[in-house]
Parts: structure tokens; sequence; C-alpha cells
């Protein structure tokens, strides 16, 4: 068996539980491994050669279907959650009677900086499925401390997305040293400069981290919600979900984390946070002019 690059390959010592894509093979003291990226979790890992199996084509169907259907009922239940919080908007802002006035919502928006362009792609489908307005921003870890200012100031964001790659590695230090992690300093230190220029947790409400990420010094350092708390991984389409239940909750209501995680992929295990405010805001009457497109009409 001759693993090569973009292979599609699971790992022995670990029951081949994710499907990875082989992004390169290099050779270190003699022996051979591959850098490996997760098909849907946000993990970039290496192993060795000997420890990788060939995935046949059938069996990554399977995955894949596993992995839709679970995203599908993810989305099933969060669009659940958006017709109630519009039932209730709609009842609210008629005062409960049935007027003929009608109203318009302004969801938050989000700026999603993401350290992977697949995974990003991925991410803005499903934003665009559900009805969130977004700009999606690829760059590395290592560059978003650096670029976070100026994209802050170009986009002005209701809700910022910080996520990528992480791992923890026990052979660089216990979980809680920061050093042990991929990328966990990069979200770090990016949070720390989106703060200093928005300090307040609900004018910017803030997701970061990836795999295994480091979730204290995350929430620490001025994120409302992050990864992960038992470093574990988690799924590529989890931030989507949770800043979409904060796009779509009323600025007057404050989110309680359980009710963000429960419609994720991952669960506590591999999300949490603090509480939150919504960021939704809603006017009246909506009475669009029609001889000018939408771009026009709010004034883009």
């Amino acid at each position: 068996m001759i693993i090569k690059r973009n292979d599609i390959v699971g790992r022995n010592s670990y029951q081949c539980d994710i499907l990875f894509q082989v992004l390169d093979i290099k050779e270190e003291y003699g022996q051979k491994k591959a850098i490996l990226k997760g098909q849907d979790f946000r993990l970039i890992a290496d192993a060795p050669l000997e420890d990788l199996v060939l995935i046949p084509k059938n069996e990554q169907l399977r995955f894949e279907r596993e992995f839709r259907s679970l995203e599908n009922h993810s989305l099933q239940l969060f669009r659940q959650d958006v017709e109630l919080l519009k039932e209730r908007q709609e009842y609210d802002s008629t005062k409960g009677y049935d007027t003929q006035a009608t109203y318009f919502q302004i969801p938050g928006r989000v700026l999603h900086i993401d350290g992977d362009p697949s995974y990003l792609q991925k991410c803005l489908a499903m934003y665009e499925k559900i009805g969130v307005p977004v700009y999606g921003v690829h760059c590395l870890e290592r560059e978003m401390p650096h670029r976070i200012e100026e994209l802050l100031d170009q986009y002005r964001p209701d809700i910022l997305v910080i996520t990528g790659h992480d791992s923890y590695s026990k052979t660089k230090g216990k979980k809680s040293d920061l050093n042990a992690y991929r990328h966990s300093r990069h979200f770090v230190k990016t949070v720390q400069k989106a703060r200093l220029k928005v300090p307040s947790l609900d004018q910017l409400v803030i997701f970061a981290g990836a795999c295994q990420s480091h979730f204290e010094s995350l929430i620490q350092s001025g994120a409302n919600f992050a990864s992960s708390p038992s470093r574990v991984n988690i799924h590529a389409l989890d931030p989507v979900y949770i800043v979409a239940k904060i796009s779509f909750t009323p600025f007057v209501d404050r989110i309680h984390v359980w009710d963000v995680l429960r419609n994720t992929l991952t669960g506590e295990k591999g999300l949490g946070g603090i509480e939150t405010k919504g960021v939704l805001r809603t006017g009246a009457p909506f009475n669009p002019i029609q001889d000018l497109d939408e771009e026009e009409y709010w004034g883009e």
C-alpha cells in the first residue's frame, strides 16, 4: 500500500474514527510521516505512514452520508429555533394585535476569518442556507493578529469568528501550556487585539478556536464563545451554528450557553462560552422602494 498526497486515509491507532486528506509526506530521523487535514473536523495532525490506512470510496461515501445527516439535523433544529424567534418578534412588534403593519429585521453581520480556504467555503455555504449576512476572509492563523485591526475597520461586524486549524501535542507540554498548541496562541493574540478595539462583549461578539484549542485562554482574552473545553475535535461547521443563533436573537434578549450549544454537532465537550446578548434588531414599517435594488435601499 502506497500512501501519497491527497489520498483519503484513517489512522489505525484511532480506529479510523476521522477521515483525513494527506497534505504532505515528510521524513524525520529516518521515519516517514504524513501531514493530515481532517475532512470534516478542524484538525491538522501528523502520523507515521505505517499507521495510515487508505479509505476506499464506498467507506468515504458512508462517512459523508453520516456527517451530512448530522449537519441536516442541526440545520433543522436551528431553523425551528429561528421560526420561534420570528413568531415572538412578530407578536412583540405588533403588540399582539392583528394589524396590517409590516416590519423588517436586521440580523447581526458576521466577519468570519478562517485559516483554511476549504473550511471557509463550507461555512459560507451554510451561512447562505441559514440567511446570515457574512463576510469571509481566508487568513493564515499566524497572520491573524497582524490583520485583525484592519479587517475590523473594513467590515465593522457585529460578530467575529476567528478559526482555522489547531491541535494539542503532549510532547510539547501540559494541556495548560499555551505553547503546546499548534495555533491557540495566534487565536489568543487575535482576540486580544480585537478586544482592544472593541472592549464591550455585547458590541462585538467573538467566537474563537478550532480543534483542541486552549479554551480557557481564549475566554480570558475576551472571546464570548470558544473551543475546546475538553480538548476534543470540533466540526468544521460548529462556529456557524453558534454565531447564527446570536445573529438571529434580538439584542434585548440574553442567550444562555446551553441554548447555543444544543444545536451544534460537537456539544459542550468541544464548545463553551459565557452568557451573551443577541444582536438582531427589528424596525418598521417595511416598504421598500420598488425601483431600487436591495443594496441601494439599505445604503450599501
